[in-house]
């Protein structure tokens, strides 16, 4: 009888768990699903999607499905069902039309980046701050921008050939990007001021590989201290400046200053500081990568180095003033050099 009893229990399991591992595969949808492949049970295709390349092109995780399933396929990363799309067209409209579709970033990465960062909000709040960010950092501003861009990095390279030996290209260009976007964005100096906000975002690119373990001595524990270090001395620089207003000139800080005393305003403290946090850490750390990938690829191609050379000495040649600085047009003008 036990036996009869131990039998029916184990067939009642294998059952139960293939009914799991099936359903897992083949997840119910009211409309139809993209091809793909879920992976392994809760685990997914994690471990394929992380897993390390030496690639400069797209990763062998996306090209590999792409073969396989077309541009646009199912899987499961870090426990969470998804689409991926590759499709240039429907990436536009989903980019275009707010609250249909949501983005989704791991926990881990929230806890660092703030519950209310500009990728977490949905709907209209998303599409508010999302206009909020574009008066600052808009058409005209960036036209505006464009001598101080070019006076701040000839400065740059200039002190990188008179006293130094060797430059660490990616530190160098993200120490540029931060203390212009700082300057701009909170009028923060980073070469006169006395805390130092620049080295508190260094270790957070680490989080998006790192396991989310927040003990001593790991990689997410130092992307989180750094995280609050940040976020406090951003609080107290709006506490500043609501206490002593910018006279000088208008940022983020008099913007959102301004927003919050407002009786019909969306806007919260939380979602300023947050959304002021994302946007210094994005700014330098995809620009900086960028560049580094940039001069990597030019130096292994003399041909397209020349070309990009030659296209702007070409337009020094034209100058009526070779020591003038670089106008809208003459960047408009920058064909290959977009290219690149």
């Amino acid at each position: 009888m036990w036996h009869n009893i131990i039998v029916l229990i184990a067939t009642l399991f294998v059952v139960s768990l293939t009914h799991w591992v099936y359903r897992w595969r083949n997840p119910k949808c009211n409309g139809k699903l993209p091809p793909g492949s879920m992976g392994w049970p809760l685990l997914g295709e994690t471990l394929q999607f992380f897993a390390p390349n030496r690639t400069w092109d797209t990763p062998p995780f996306i090209r590999d499905r792409m073969k396989r399933y077309g541009s646009i396929f199912r899987t499961s990363i870090v426990g969470m069902k998804v689409i991926v799309s590759t499709d240039s067209n429907l990436n536009y409209k989903i980019f275009q039309q707010e609250g249909l579709f949501q983005s989704w970033y791991p926990n881990s990465m929230t806890k660092v980046f703030g519950e209310h960062n500009l990728s977490t909000l949905q709907g209209y709040l998303h599409k508010y701050t999302k206009n909020m960010v574009l008066n600052l950092v808009g058409y005209e501003t960036l036209k505006n921008m464009l001598s101080e861009v070019e006076s701040a990095a000839t400065t740059t390279i200039q002190r990188w050939e008179t006293s130094q030996e060797i430059v660490e290209l990616k530190a160098g260009t993200a120490n540029l990007v931060f203390g212009l976007t700082a300057k701009k964005l909170i009028s923060y100096d980073l070469q006169n001021s006395s805390e130092n906000l620049r080295e508190n975002f260094d270790a957070f690119m680490e989080v998006l590989i790192s396991v989310p373990i927040a003990i001593p001595g790991t990689s997410y524990r130092k992307c989180v201290q750094g995280s609050k270090k940040a976020m406090k001395m951003l609080k107290n620089m709006l506490e500043e400046r609501r206490t002593n207003p910018n006279k000088s000139n208008c940022d983020y800080f008099d913007y959102v200053l301004e927003e919050l005393k407002k009786d019909d305003t969306i806007l919260t403290e939380e979602i300023a500081l947050d959304l002021m946090f994302l946007l210094l850490f994005a700014s330098y750390e995809t620009t900086s990568t960028a560049m580094l990938v940039a001069v990597k690829l030019l130096t292994d191609n003399p041909q397209a180095l020349k070309e990009l050379t030659d296209e702007h000495e070409k337009i020094i040649k034209n100058r009526e003033n070779p020591d003038s600085g670089l106008t809208w047009e003459e960047y408009k003008s920058m064909k290959f050099t977009f290219q690149v």
